[in-house]
């Protein structure tokens, strides 16, 4: 990868040892991917919080980098592995809890904001239509480049921590232009009424995509909450980050439909439920969440809790960013949930 004058600066220790090391990987990965050169990027987002999957050696590899690393741009963490305000009432343990807590502290040490959210376009890290970003939650990837129009391949952790360090990532993948034209049509016949159905349909098209990016038609006027869906089940299940879908993409225009069309119906979608759902005879603890809810989200559930209880026995987390409870709070909302027997997780 050809560096300029400056980074070769960084890369030799200029900036010390933190920018380095995050250098180091920025080369080391353009060198995989044919990245000729670097590009800024305007924010980061972080995976790799939880210390159930960093462990002692994540744990030390950050410690070590907060002793002089400082990100260059905007930057925000995933979920961590505990609610950092309510981990006594979730029932985590303590060891785990303090490990946990160190994990943050030093995010924070380099200038990271401890958003502790998937959804980071929900709490103020928002990019703009063309922006170049290095985002590595999967679901957000998505959203970023297929409704905000960023552009940003599915970094790792690691790979999200460089870029946020030295302000650059290589361009290559999704940054390219070339790289983002739809391979694969899709015909949208069934109707879509819920967030869950654009599940199902994110199901449809992954599956079929395998790896090709989809163009969709037939989608009309989708809400955020819908498109959130779509976007963390479409990736989950085949298809690369990025998808087109007429009227919403702001990209779309610019491509004409591939050929090779699929067509989606609501047997598809029949169908897709019946894949994903298990029979279940006793319901003992449901999570709602996961992208975390929006403030939309969460109003309707305590609208359908509203002078209700849940059941003895069955245990309701309702997973969100702390900067979206803190608006549930203000609107009365987690009263209702709370008042009901649910528990922001």
């Amino acid at each position: 990868m050809e560096l300029t004058p400056e980074e070769k600066k960084v890369l030799e220790g200029a900036e010390g040892r933190a920018a380095a090391t995050g250098m180091k990987i920025l080369v080391a990965l353009g060198k995989i991917y044919g990245g000729r050169r670097s590009i800024p990027v305007r924010s980061a987002q972080i995976a790799g919080v939880s210390y159930a999957n960093l462990g002692p050696a994540g744990l030390k590899f950050l410690s070590r980098l907060a002793e002089d690393g400082r990100v260059k741009v905007t930057t925000t963490l995933n979920p961590a592995g505990m609610d950092l305000e309510n981990r006594e009432r979730l029932g985590i343990p303590e060891e785990f809890a303090r490990k946990q807590e160190e994990v943050i502290r030093a995010y924070e040490r380099m200038g990271i904001i401890p958003t502790c959210t998937c959804t980071p376009y929900f709490v103020g890290n928002l990019p703009r239509f063309g922006e170049h970003v290095a985002w590595s939650e999967s679901s957000a990837v998505t959203f970023a480049n297929s409704v905000i129009g960023a552009r940003t391949n599915r970094e790792g952790g690691p790979s999200a921590l460089a870029a946020a360090l030295v302000g650059k990532t290589p361009d290559y993948g999704l940054h390219r232009t070339e790289n983002r034209k739809p391979d694969l049509a899709f015909r949208v016949e069934a109707r879509l009424e819920t967030a869950a159905d654009f599940g199902a349909l994110g199901y449809v098209v992954g599956n079929r995509a395998r790896g090709r990016i989809p163009y969709l038609r037939g989608v009309e006027d989708p809400s955020v909450d819908q498109l959130k869906s779509f976007s963390a089940s479409v990736v989950t299940y085949g298809s690369k980050p990025l998808f087109h879908m007429e009227g919403v993409t702001p990209e779309a225009a610019l491509y004409a439909p591939p050929e090779e069309t699929v067509t989606v119906t609501s047997r598809d979608l029949a169908e897709a439920y019946t894949a994903l759902n298990d029979e279940v005879r006793e319901i003992e603890f449901v999570s709602l969440g996961c992208p975390h809810a929006s403030i939309e989200e969460i109003a309707e559930i305590a609208q359908l809790l509203s002078g209700e209880r849940v059941k003895e026995g069955v245990t309701l987390w309702i997973a969100t960013a702390r900067a979206t409870k803190s608006l549930s709070d203000a609107a009365g909302y987690t009263e209702t949930i709370e008042r009901a027997g649910g528990v922001f997780a």
